[in-house]
């Protein structure tokens, strides 16, 4: 009987800490307040009915990404934002700002005073790569400078530490480590160890993987993100500005997530209302006279020149040497 129950206390120990990594309810800490709310008369029946409160989530206002997501970006944990290579660090790092503007403005609510400020924690080589952010930018995707931070720390330790720190001060709204690559000091019990410590603090660590490839982390959603086209500027009556750009667009991959199926959805930023929307590529108009720079379209001929290479001229033959 006694090794029985330790059999079963250790189980349910270790459902508590897959639980806890996985960012769901605790079973055994759920089986606990059902069993003493069912213990209560005034409450019999009506304890299994009781569900825990839920964690808390930022909706992206995106049906089908909240959807895959189970309802929303987690709050609380350690989320993974990558490029495929160093050429997308703008559309990679210009996502990240849009979601901890979500963030922000989701924490704030209606009270301006209560924003906490961002702090953006670059690595060396990824900053000498992809440069720093840019104030008049960060406005442009609806981020105050003024409660933006930013870190350069020298090492990718000193980086890691200072991610842990920020994170247990619970000070800011959101955490942003920036990293180049897979670097060989950035792994599976560093990343484990950083999102044990938002799980804890109850902030969310968003890691900003410039160029790298995917690995095995302890985040619970990985995003791929390459730039998309941006469509035109609308204009109030319905029709769109010719020659004009848009709002922001990303080329979004779920690439890790709880559903099996990864999700491929191009999403465009207003700032103004800090919101996603879906973008068809069907939507995206063509005027006249006008193409992609990198589109592959056959080059016009050349004015008053033939429109391929000649063949070789006669071969001038010369007498041998005596």
């Amino acid at each position: 009987m006694a090794e029985a129950a330790v059999a079963r206390e250790t189980l349910f120990a270790l459902r508590e800490t897959i639980a806890r990594l996985e960012g769901r309810p605790i079973p055994a800490l759920a089986a606990a307040a059902h069993e003493k709310l069912a213990a209560t008369p005034a409450t019999r029946g009506a304890g299994l009915a009781t569900s825990l409160p839920e964690l808390p989530v930022l909706a992206t206002g995106v049906e089908d990404l909240d959807v895959a997501m189970q309802g929303g970006l987690p709050l609380d944990a350690l989320t993974e934002i990558r490029s495929l290579g160093l050429r997308d660090a703008g559309a990679a790092s210009g996502f990240t700002l849009a979601l901890a503007a979500q963030v922000g403005a989701q924490a704030a609510g209606a009270d301006a005073a209560a924003i906490s400020p961002i702090l953006w924690i670059g690595d060396t080589v990824a900053t000498m790569e992809a440069g720093l952010p840019y104030a008049i930018g960060l406005r442009d995707f609806g981020l105050e400078p003024t409660t933006f931070l930013q870190a350069s720390p020298r090492k990718l330790e000193e980086a890691l530490w200072l991610a842990e720190a920020a994170l247990g001060s619970a000070a800011f709204a959101v955490v942003i480590l920036e990293v180049r690559g897979n670097p060989s000091r950035f792994g599976l019990t560093e990343s484990r160890r950083l999102a044990l410590r938002a799980k804890a603090a109850g902030r969310p660590l968003f890691l900003l993987r410039q160029g790298g490839e995917e690995e095995a982390s302890s985040a619970l959603f990985r995003f791929s993100v390459e730039p998309a086209p941006a469509q035109a500027r609308p204009l109030p009556d319905g029709s769109v500005l010719g020659g004009s750009i848009g709002h922001p667009a990303f080329r979004l991959t779920l690439e890790k997530s709880r559903n099996p199926a990864p999700l491929s959805i191009t999403l465009e930023w207003n700032a103004h209302d800090r919101r996603f929307a879906p973008v068809s590529d069907v939507q995206h108009p063509a005027f006249p006279g006008e193409h992609a720079a990198h589109s592959g379209a056959d080059l016009s001929a050349s004015a008053d020149r033939p429109h391929r290479a000649q063949a070789l001229g006669a071969i001038v033959a010369f007498d041998r040497q005596a």
